[in-house]
């Protein structure tokens, strides 16, 4: 399990992911999903 070393030093951007690497280095990589919120399906109206 890793552990928080240092918070709020590098300016984070919604839609990465953020990790150390083998280096000791921290990296961005973009997210699969983006990071955006999902827009709520419109309901459909059922016929009688």
């Amino acid at each position: 399990m890793g552990r928080v070393i240092v918070k709020k030093v590098v300016k984070r951007k919604p839609g990465y992911l953020y990790y150390v690497d083998g280096k000791g280095n921290v990296c961005e990589a973009k997210m699969a999903r983006g990071g955006r919120r999902k827009k709520k399906a419109a309901k459909k109206k059922k016929k009688k």
